[in-house]
């Protein structure tokens, strides 16, 4: 169960976390949302109704491709793999939530 408070910044990170999870290879939706929850500590669940929008518009910005296959439930699933444009665009999110994660610890910092 995410923690409290944790659900806003996953709807204002998901495209990254998506982007980060398919870099570290090709994965099906539901694998996906299972790379989140587990490499995040079980803070971020994501829910199909979240996930698969954002699949699909990564997918239209060409950052993310997508072919079937067979997963290890030997069930037709979609698998999603990181384009070059994804690998670029992963590094700009990447460099933004630095910035931004930099720029609120002064702000908790200041006394």
């Amino acid at each position: 169960m995410p923690k409290s408070g944790h659900n806003d910044l996953l709807q204002g990170t998901l495209d990254l976390l998506v982007l980060k999870t398919v870099a570290l290879g090709p994965e099906h939706g539901w694998g996906i949302a299972q790379r989140i929850r587990q490499i995040s500590g079980e803070v971020f669940q994501v829910n199909q109704g979240s996930l698969y929008p954002a699949l699909h518009r990564l997918e239209e910005h060409g950052w993310v491709a997508s072919e079937w296959g067979v997963s290890d439930a030997n069930r037709q699933a979609k698998f999603y793999r990181l384009t070059r444009a994804g690998a670029r665009q992963l590094t700009r999110e990447t460099e933004s939530w630095a910035e931004m994660v930099s720029g609120v610890a002064r702000i908790l910092e200041a006394k």
